[in-house]
């Protein structure tokens, strides 16, 4: 049986001596991580994890939300 593939959007945001990472579409879940990559690892451990405790509880995985994504550059 194959699983269901989800996507979320996931914000990477630099802090003072870390970058943090979180979903809009999945409030509470949160990560962190000394670089980016290990950041954007550490959230989909957290996602998976979010997700199992959702299905745990028998409350619905929340569709995404967000249709794009763009970094603007105002100058």
């Amino acid at each position: 049986m194959m699983s269901e593939q989800l996507t979320f959007a996931v914000l990477v945001e630099k802090g003072e001596h870390n970058f943090s990472a979180y979903s809009p579409d999945l409030p509470g879940c949160v990560t962190t991580g000394k670089t980016i990559e290990e950041t954007l690892e550490n959230m989909k451990e957290a996602i998976s994890f979010h997700l199992e405790g959702l299905r745990e509880d028998s409350r619905p995985i929340p569709a995404s939300a967000t249709v794009a994504t763009q970094l603007i550059t105002i100058s």
